[in-house]
């Protein structure tokens, strides 16, 4: 999908729905392109087997298994679950990124960047705060 495109998703709600469902920083985060402060989130160090899964509409983005310490302050992974994100170029703050969003809500989950380790030589980096926990 190419920036500035305008796409609906399967899972769509009012700025109002979203705000009433999401936490004031998951909204920034989520709907607003907003990064947490890198640090911050305890998912970083979240280190059990289970599933990431967004904050926004539940739907599975990452298993436990592709995680690894990145050491820039944010949950790192080599690997997303099939179909589960999208990308989009981002242009902001005079830089060009890989922006990466969910699939079925379209919201912003973070970055992804190719200095990740083997076997894709990706790192998606991810705000927590975009995501839940489910322990295996």
């Amino acid at each position: 999908m190419s920036s500035g495109a305008t796409k609906t998703f399967p899972v769509a709600k009012t700025e109002a729905e979203w705000r009433a469902q999401l936490t004031p920083e998951q909204f920034e985060v989520l709907r607003g392109h907003g990064t947490e402060r890198p640090g911050s989130c305890a998912l970083n160090h979240e280190k059990r087997a289970g599933v990431f899964s967004c904050a926004g509409c539940g739907q599975d983005l990452f298993v436990a298994k592709t995680k690894f310490e990145s050491g820039t302050g944010w949950p790192s992974f080599f690997d997303p679950e099939p179909g589960a994100i999208e990308t989009t170029v981002d242009k902001k703050f005079f830089m060009t990124r890989t922006e990466v969003h969910c699939s079925r809500c379209g919201g912003h989950l973070g970055h992804v960047f190719d200095d990740g380790p083997p076997p894709t030589g990706l790192r998606y980096c991810i705000n927590g705060v975009a995501m839940n926990f489910r322990p295996a």
